[in-house]
């Protein structure tokens, strides 16, 4: 049944009902205009998801920018000015402008196909919110171009991703480099509310007929609970970034201590949101896995509740763990006992979370595409990720580490070992969906193969001068600290990385063009995104789907024998 039709009962969708959609003899500006004035949630998650990776090839040639001038002490590859910038614009961009958009970009699409409904509940605002995303990060880097031009890297922000005062004030940061970063993060920060406003009405709002909320995918579970984060976490950056202009403009003191201000209160300010930030972007990822594993294991998720109680309680703990990232700055005993305890809580739902997938995969017949290949991956790594961030809950081992590359490493272990490694796992899984076509097996092999050995030889070694003492952030080192071989080996493994994305990118490319089509279900699964064709029509289901259990679609392709795949544990 694999990559063939599949037999729905009712009518969810036909290849004639997409062709008599579909404009015939529209120009090329005609396409354009209705996607630039769509409110399809379809194609403001293909448009989320281009932006991403559009953006991901830009921050990826900032790391390696950042890569070659540690590649030998002493470089001068570029200035001390030019590394600051372009290190605040690669953690700007990757957090902000590729992490956050490529996540919403799979909610849209996939959310209103999961819950048998035709749209999101708010199409209008979800136009909003992706053009405000997007202006977001084009306002960001319209900062390059200002000033000297290109040369120099402009007078883009060179505050850090965090920006911690007095960095930012008038007195340090001349200019309006500052303020584009402000304005960028506040517009993009609209965008991101309005999204997970969305997100949150269609989950409880409009579900198909039979879907209660607990036969409703983990997918969109996960996503309530991230966007209930969004909500919470993303205001105080904003309110943040507001007092920070009323700062530089209005002579306002918030962060100024010359003034009786606080930089101490930016950093609270700040992580409030940098950390649940991380769970944000994780929890989508945990999404992808929990629909990549079980369909390659030949399995129902083991434990559906304890995963839905799991992710529910990663939400509500991640809201209180920001000040681990805060431990040197000068606070109470008692509050550093209160972060070190909560920060380890969190370990708990995790925990649960990677037993309950190992648990979904054992005694399975797995099957070892590239999108498990990377579900698997990410599993290994969000492991490593987790330890290291265990050891780094210990306040006087992080005050040893604090500023240092082994931060810095755990870091990039969460952000490209677990979340970057679901994101390709979805990309490969749902592809055929999008549109119409496989992508290749053999380049997403060396894609996977590649970006594997690529991110241990990168990021595992990037652990070791971080326990030596390299900090962070720094823009060169002496030849005698004995970091030189390191950093080069590290700076190996990020160009493997950028050559296993650029076989990422040619195979979507080639494949969209050219590949294998794909049928209406070519992974033979149970979710209600494949019941209809693919690509699907504008408007998902000509009748709606009803649902009678947590697998709807193998309940109508297997109407007798209810029992396959396993029960859920």
């Amino acid at each position: 049944m694999a990559g063939g039709s599949i037999p729905v009962p009712g009518g969810l969708g036909s290849a004639a009902d997409v062709a008599a959609t579909e404009a015939d003899g529209a120009t090329w500006l005609e396409h354009l205009h209705s996607w630039v004035v769509t409110v399809d949630h379809k194609k403001l998650g293909v448009m989320y998801v281009l932006y991403a990776l559009l953006f991901l090839v830009v921050g990826g040639i900032e790391a390696l920018i950042i890569r070659i001038q540690l590649f030998f002490p002493d470089n001068h590859f570029v200035s001390a000015e030019t590394f600051n910038r372009v290190f605040t614009m690669h953690g700007t961009t990757m957090i902000f402008f590729v992490a956050m958009p490529i996540v919403f970009g799979f909610g849209n699409y996939l959310m209103p196909l999961m819950l048998g409904v035709r749209d999101m509940a708010f199409p209008r605002l979800n136009a909003f919110s992706f053009w405000m995303s997007a202006f977001g990060g084009l306002l960001l880097y319209y900062s390059f171009i200002g000033g000297v031009g290109l040369q120099g890297a402009g007078s883009a922000p060179d505050v850090g991703w965090w920006a911690y005062a007095p960095l930012t004030s008038r007195a340090f940061s001349r200019g309006h480099s500052t303020d584009y970063w402000a304005l960028a993060l506040i517009v993009s920060g609209f965008g991101s509310i309005g999204a997970a406003i969305n997100f949150i009405a269609t989950a409880f709002c409009m579900r198909c007929k039979g879907m209660t909320l607990f036969r409703m995918p983990l997918f969109v579970w996960l996503y309530v609970v991230s966007s209930g984060l969004v909500l919470v976490a993303v205001s105080p950056l904003t309110a943040a970034q507001v007092m920070l202009t009323i700062d530089r403009y209005l002579g306002g003191h918030f962060f100024d201590t010359q003034a009786g201000g606080s930089a101490v209160v930016w950093a609270h300010f700040f992580w409030i949101f940098g950390h649940p930030e991380v769970y944000v972007l994780v929890l989508p990822a945990f999404a992808i896995i929990n629909e990549v594993v079980p369909v390659f294991s030949r399995k129902a998720i083991f434990g559906y509740p304890a995963m839905v109680a799991a992710s529910v309680g990663i939400g509500f703990v991640s809201l209180g763990v920001w000040a681990h990232h805060m431990f040197t700055i000068g606070m109470t005993s008692i509050s550093n006992a209160f972060f070190v305890l909560s920060t380890m809580l969190v370990g708990i739902p995790t925990g649960i979370k990677i037993f309950n997938w190992i648990a979904t995969m054992w005694g399975g017949k797995i099957r070892y595409r590239t999108p498990m290949l990377f579900a698997v991956g990410f599993l290994v790594q969000f492991l490593i990720a987790g330890l290291t961030g265990i050891i780094l809950s210990v306040a006087p081992f992080n005050w040893q580490l604090h500023n240092s590359y082994f931060v810095i490493a755990h870091f990039h272990y969460v952000i490209v070992g677990a979340i970057l490694f679901a994101i390709f796992s979805g990309i490969y899984y749902w592809f055929p969906k999008v549109t119409g076509r496989m992508l290749d097996e053999r380049l997403g092999k060396w894609n996977f193969w590649l970006f594997v050995i690529g991110f241990h030889v990168c990021f595992d070694v990037m652990h070791i001068p971080g326990v030596l003492g390299m900090p962070r952030s720094i823009y060169t080192y002496e030849a005698d600290r004995g970091w030189t071989g390191l950093n080069q080996i590290v700076s190996v493994g990020a160009i493997i990385q950028g050559i296993a994305i650029a076989i990422l990118v040619y195979n979507m490319i080639h494949s969209a063009l050219k590949g294998q089509e794909a049928g209406p279900d070519p992974w033979d699964a149970w979710t209600l995104e494949w019941a209809t064709n693919s690509p699907p029509p504008p408007y998902n289901f000509a009748i709606e789907p009803v649902a009678r259990s947590r697998r709807p679609l193998w309940d109508l392709k297997h109407p007798n024998d209810p029992d396959e795949p396993l029960e859920e544990g």
